[in-house]
């Protein structure tokens, strides 16, 4: 086998309804989006997920396996192909309600060829396939690197203060977490939201990503913090969004060679500079996302060309440092 990502978590059929009372259905679910991003961008992707063998099953795996995402054996153990029904606001926003079921494949493994397992949102939540992913993700920390987003689901997660102890358990065994504001502020409400990410930085990670929507992105490193803002698109809807931006991610530790766990430390020591790329680079890929309906992260096509080429710069030349408490000003990095 070769060199891969393991994203371990649900793949499901999103019922997409828009306030003009139309409706339709999308292959989707955050994992699922989160492999197809790297599917997409070239990386070779296994999804371990939990589908049924009906109609909308099929419709899940060809839609996987048109962006090269490989399932792994037994994905198609599940009585039934789950559902989510997503209500979009006039902004694009969506609500979620869910109806699904979800357990670990027992054909998902984690060899010396597994450069990095993610998994997040509702597979790290609901049982029983909460218990088998965070077992995987223990086991995996010895080959691995391992990644989270846990990006919240209140509607099916239940209560934050009931959630938040096993995302912080979550949290301190990874290497990489991305978490929008949002979520942070169903977790810890009232709290800062880079508070409570360099409090998780603090608590294990190398890495902690904070998305802020529209407005861009902060990481929290040992390093210090580095904040890239957004390119101004036209936002069409906002499904998927935080999935691609993980998923590139991934792509860009992947490409500059940070994945596995022998890359732990490298990781650890990432600069600010190697940082700011990260995240241009993942501000471009949702920004991609938000432009066009639905879960459809872009191929590389998507990435290059006059337009794109601008998404990356305006990115970049939003990009700013924050430095160190203990740093004098005018001795920061510059990317």
């Amino acid at each position: 086998m070769s060199a891969h990502v393991l994203a371990v978590g649900e793949a499901l059929v999103d019922v997409v309804h828009r306030p003009d009372g139309t409706s339709e259905e999308h292959p989707g679910g955050s994992l699922a989006n989160v492999a197809l991003t790297l599917g997409r961008l070239g990386r070779d992707v296994r999804l371990a997920t939990w589908l049924g063998t009906d109609e909308r099953g099929d419709h899940v795996r060809a839609w996987l396996g048109e962006s090269r995402v490989q399932l792994a054996p037994g994905s198609d153990g599940a009585a039934r192909t789950s559902v989510a029904q997503a209500t979009l606001d006039d902004t694009g926003a969506a609500t979620y309600e869910f109806n699904l079921d979800w357990h670990v494949p027992h054909g998902a493994t984690v060899g010396d060829d597994t450069l990095a397992v993610h998994t997040g949102s509702i597979a790290a939540m609901l049982a029983p396939g909460d218990a088998e992913a965070l077992r995987l993700l223990t086991a995996a920390r010895g080959t691995a690197t391992v990644t989270y987003d846990p990006n919240a689901r209140p509607a099916i997660m239940g209560d934050a203060a009931t959630v938040r102890p096993r995302v912080e358990e979550i949290v301190a065994l990874s290497d990489v977490v991305k978490v929008s504001d949002e979520d942070l502020a169903w977790l810890a409400p009232g709290t800062d939201p880079l508070d409570a990410a360099r409090a998780w930085q603090r608590s294990g990670p190398a890495v902690v990503v904070v998305t802020f929507g529209g407005e861009g992105a902060t990481a929290v490193t040992a390093a210090g913090e580095v904040t890239v803002k957004a390119p101004r698109v036209d936002v069409v809807d906002t499904v998927g969004a935080g999935d691609s931006f993980m998923g590139a991610l991934l792509d860009w530790l992947w490409g500059a060679d940070l994945l596995g766990a022998g890359r732990r430390e490298a990781l650890r020591a990432i600069d600010r500079a190697a940082t700011a790329r990260m995240l241009v680079r993942a501000v471009a890929v949702a920004a991609v996302t938000v432009s066009r309906a639905g879960a459809n992260p872009p191929w590389p096509t998507d990435l290059v060309g006059p337009g794109r080429v601008r998404l990356a710069a305006a990115a970049a030349e939003g990009e700013r440092e924050q430095t160190d408490p203990e740093q004098a000003p005018g001795q920061e990095d510059t990317p």
